[in-house]
């Protein structure tokens, strides 16, 4: 089995889902993060703050030098990830497709560099 990373891709500039609206999201987001676990294919899953809550490290002149904000600024950021096991692509894929329908959000689909 090879690892896929499934990144949840939120736009900038949206406003977040009123909470009755939310809650549907996350009953069919654990119900996905549910049938990962089943079918074996579950290694981990998580939500992301904002980018404004990020902290930067960058090597400078043989140290680090520590900044808060994001890297970069655009349109879409990352806003979560699961990290899967599949058997291949196509099977990553179908778990993207349900992972965007549960999530209501873009998805990324992306192999591990290197695998058997």
């Amino acid at each position: 089995m090879k690892h896929y990373l499934l990144s949840v891709v939120q736009p900038a500039d949206a406003q977040p889902p009123a909470p009755d609206v939310l809650a549907g999201i996350m009953r069919d987001v654990e119900a996905f993060d549910d049938e990962l676990r089943a079918a074996g294919a579950w290694v981990f899953a998580g939500g992301l703050h904002a980018p404004d809550t990020a902290t930067m490290l960058r090597p400078e002149g043989g140290d680090v030098l520590i900044t808060d904000g994001p890297y970069a600024e655009g349109k879409e950021y990352l806003g979560g990830l699961c990290l899967i096991r599949a058997a291949d692509l196509d099977e990553a894929l179908e778990w993207g497709r349900k992972a965007a329908l549960a999530t209501t959000l873009p998805i990324e689909v992306r192999p591990f560099v290197d695998q058997p």
